[in-house]
């Protein structure tokens, strides 16, 4: 009989640590949940992927299928991924807060690139004084490390230690980069050129062009030019802020006018 006691007793004691060790968490399982529902959400919600065995939208398979990001309708952007001047700055337009994602329609082959040379001319940023310390700062953090504080080609890793870069980088002060195109230096940025990699994750569509006009600064800098928001002596490419206020003036002016003209004045009569 007592045999047959230790027999039960320890048949009890393994069903017991069989269960205990079910209800143990660990690797990819919580264990023993008390309400699984609160840790688990039967909700379906896009692009993100949380199967739970009581989810209600179908099998594994088919969430994974619904929770895919979705392409946009072909030709349109979402609000806020245009890029442009901000509306406090030229007085008219909607008011948004740009995110830096910017369509770009040249793709990354050496033909391509051509085309962007030949097309991308102007920069849609007027020179200014905030923007130019925009650009400084991150072509120090981004580029001098390479290209140099200069523009010089010579940054401390080709200069210091005998250099740690095999290839001399782009100088940006020598005259076919200096008659280059903007969109030169706006392809590179966004697919690298030969050790370069791109930085199209790393700088926005507006960081891009401030570090751009940085660029031309320096290179006017070198050539005794002036580069700033109140005189473009270096290029014809990059306006000046001082030209797009001045511009922005004259439409106003025209507009009031126009406004005064066309309201007929009120005359009144008789006594106060």
């Amino acid at each position: 009989m007592n045999s047959l006691n230790c027999l039960y007793g320890l048949a009890v004691i393994g069903f017991l640590g069989f269960l205990s060790s079910c209800q143990s968490p660990g690797g990819n399982t919580t264990g023993s949940e008390y309400m699984p529902d609160m840790a688990h959400s039967v909700a379906y919600e896009a692009n993100v992927f949380g199967y739970y065995y009581n989810n209600r939208w179908g099998s594994e398979e088919d969430l994974h299928k619904m929770v895919q990001p979705r392409k946009p309708v072909s030709g349109t952007i979402a609000r806020g991924y245009a890029g442009g001047i901000d509306a406090h700055e030229t007085g008219r337009g909607v008011a948004y807060k740009k995110n830096g994602s910017v369509p770009y329609y040249y793709g990354d082959t050496e033909e391509e690139r051509l085309r962007a040379i030949a097309e991308i001319i102007n920069n849609p940023y007027p020179i200014t004084t905030a923007g130019l310390e925009r650009g400084k700062a991150l072509y120090t953090i981004q580029c001098a490390i390479c290209h140099g504080e200069k523009g010089d080609g010579a940054g401390y890793l080709v200069r210091d230690d005998g250099g740690k870069y095999p290839v001399q980088p782009a100088n940006f002060l020598l005259d076919d980069l200096i008659n280059s195109s903007n969109g030169r230096y706006y392809h590179t940025l966004i697919y690298g050129r030969n050790l370069m990699g791109g930085y199209s994750d790393k700088l926005s569509y507006e960081e891009r062009w401030n570090v751009i006009q940085y660029i031309r600064s320096l290179q006017a800098v070198n050539k005794k030019l002036e580069y700033n928001e109140k005189l473009n002596t270096f290029n014809t490419t990059d306006v000046p802020y001082s030209v797009v206020a001045q511009k922005m003036l004259q439409e106003q002016a025209v507009v009031a006018a126009m406004d005064t003209t066309a309201s007929p004045s009120v005359h009144t009569s008789g006594g106060h």
